[in-house]
């Protein structure tokens, strides 16, 4: 039986388990549009601009752990979607984003909004094509969807034209089944590794995003237990997933922003163990040029092969899968391992934990020094924040120079899956994001903390909220100004901004009316000042089944650094 394009690819999402498209739609995109209107299994979920389009598709999929699936329209939509993109690249989020393009009759005329798109996709796609034949169209979207879920995962991109979505062919429509991507590595690897960290006088562990992604949150414990080594997270530039409990003593933070800062932090170790991470994506250019301290032993596990080696040289390099690897890991540890070893393992790790919850308790002091000042100062928001939130709470965040990483070091997130960071910083991510979050964790609750300037860019997504219901918590962190460039400013020793002066970084005179704002886009919206304010609202707001916006209102002084640490 002969079938549209347009109906082929709508069979072939819901075969695949798909429960939403998230778009906005134009002329282009109508022939799909029309076949949606009379299939009800798919929901197209209408985002007012392609920032938070974008945004949401890529929360739904990391949440999820499913592909993501966008529609947009053709050159303009592309264009306004990909700043996303990149975040969704940087990240690995497994995406299929569609557009549609003028009917092919029409091509060589250059009609309004055509373009090559893509080559403007491909940079930040691990695939990119135009679907000349319809004939075509069912392997191009299998090989789209295995690219995309194929480790290292990330974004692919189809461009699907009018003429494509309306003709008729017989197409075999049938799925290829998703290859299995947790395969073990070489055993001498193992092994290999497993020398260098149990030789090791003083080791420890660098974990990334990829950890949590692939469920090996469990076996990452084990290790660090076996060899009592603290375990840090990747810096804020990647530190987009809990890779490790925040209230687990072995927890040591992230890693600092800047290179000399990152050398000082890991200058005492003498051997690392890093896996689900990139070594080093760095922020801007700071001496010393090489962060990693010189001499330092590196047991590098990924499965992405690009990323062993591709900065630092390694002792050890490890290809396979990130939660196999380290069960393997783990085991030949325990093999290897004397009596003497283990004696010294959990000796570090209780002094490791008695110096991590003694940071915890003066973060905790300096949070009670802080609770008078007005306006709230961030720790203040963040510890208030603290108290009210769930064990299985959702936090996106986007508003770094005010959370810098404070609920991880006051132990408050207790679960590993439900943290989403910044890795691309293309602002605007945030809001959408959460979005996307709670419609693919429909029972779990869902706080988004962001800038006020980064919520700008993509604040649109509130009227997606409003329309469809989706009770999720803004937290807007008001500071009128894009904080972390002044900190950047003075972080390279710039000489107006190390004096105080600033061009184009304020959002005064006047001010952004983000409770008016939201209440145009059919969001509820309260100001706060107050602590005990920030904790009841949000606490309330959190068990509601509506969205809410809360506008808080911060200190707007100039801290001296940015601390992730």
């Amino acid at each position: 039986m002969k079938t549209s394009g347009a109906h082929a690819l709508i069979e072939m999402l819901c075969s695949a388990g798909v429960k939403y498209i998230f778009g906005n739609p134009g002329t282009t995109e109508l022939p799909l549009m029309d076949s949606l209107a009379t299939d009800s299994r798919l929901q197209y979920v209408l985002g007012l601009q392609e920032v938070p389009v974008m945004a949401m598709a890529d929360g739904f999929a990391m949440a999820s752990g499913s592909i993501g699936v966008v529609n947009l329209h053709i050159c303009a939509g592309l264009g306004n979607a990909m700043g996303m993109l990149y975040n969704a690249f940087r990240e690995g989020t497994p995406l299929l984003v569609t557009a549609g393009q003028q009917d092919r009759r029409l091509r060589f005329e250059e009609p309004i909004l055509w373009g090559d798109m893509v080559s403007v996709a491909r940079p930040w796609t691990k695939w990119a094509a135009e679907i000349e034949r319809i004939e075509d169209l069912p392997s191009a979207i299998r090989r789209a969807m295995q690219t995309a879920l194929t480790p290292p995962t990330g974004p692919v991109f189809l461009s699907i034209p009018m003429d494509v979505q309306t003709e008729l062919a017989e197409m075999d429509l049938a799925l290829s089944p998703r290859p299995d991507p947790n395969f073990h590595p070489a055993p001498e690897a193992i092994r290999a590794g497993a020398e260098v960290l149990l030789a090791a006088k003083n080791p420890a562990i660098l974990a990334g995003s990829r950890v949590v992604e692939r469920g090996a949150i469990r076996e990452l414990i084990a290790i660090a237990e076996r060899l009592g080594t603290p375990v840090l997270a990747e810096a804020g530039t990647t530190h987009g997933r809990l890779s490790f409990p925040a209230d687990h003593p072995l927890y040591a933070q992230g890693l600092p922003l800047w290179s000399a800062e990152v050398h000082d932090r890991l200058s005492d170790f003498d051997a690392l163990l890093v896996v689900g991470m990139d070594l080093l994506r760095e922020y801007v250019y700071q001496e010393p040029a090489r962060a990693l301290p010189h001499g330092i032993r590196v047991v590098h596990l990924d499965e992405d092969p690009r990323q062993l080696g591709k900065n630092y040289p390694l002792t050890v390099a490890i290809w396979g899968g990130t939660k196999a690897g380290l069960a393997d890991l783990d085991a030949e540890l325990n093999r290897q391992m004397t009596s003497a070893q283990r004696e010294i393992a959990a000796g570090r790790s209780a002094k490791i934990g008695a110096t991590h919850a003694a940071a915890r308790d003066a973060l905790v002091q300096d949070a009670a020094a802080q609770r008078d000042a007005r306006p709230m100062t961030p720790l203040t928001a963040m510890s208030s924040l603290a108290r009210v939130l769930p064990d299985n709470i959702a936090v996106i965040e986007e508003a770094v120079t005010t959370t810098g990483t404070t609920l991880e070091r006051l132990g408050a997130l207790k679960n590993t899956t439900g943290y989403f960071g910044h890795r691309g910083w293309g602002l605007g991510w945030g809001l959408g994001c959460s979005i996307g979050v709670k419609l693919a964790w429909p029972d779990r609750p869902v706080v988004a903390l962001l800038g006020d300037g980064a919520t700008l860019y993509g604040v649109q997504g509130l009227w997606t909220a409003a329309k469809y219901r989706i009770p999720v918590t803004f937290a807007i962190m008001n500071n009128a100004q894009y904080q972390i460039l002044k900190i950047g400013a003075a972080q390279q020793g710039l000489p107006a901004a190390r004096a105080g002066q600033f061009v184009g970084m304020d959002m005064t005179q006047p001010e952004v009316d983000f409770v008016g704002l939201a209440k145009s886009l059919g969001v509820r919206a309260e100001r706060i000042t107050e602590p005990d304010q920030l904790s009841e609202l949000v606490g309330k707001s959190l068990a509601g089944d509506e969205p809410r916006l809360f506008d808080v209102q911060i200190e707007r002084d100039i801290p001296g650094r940015l601390n992730y640490g």
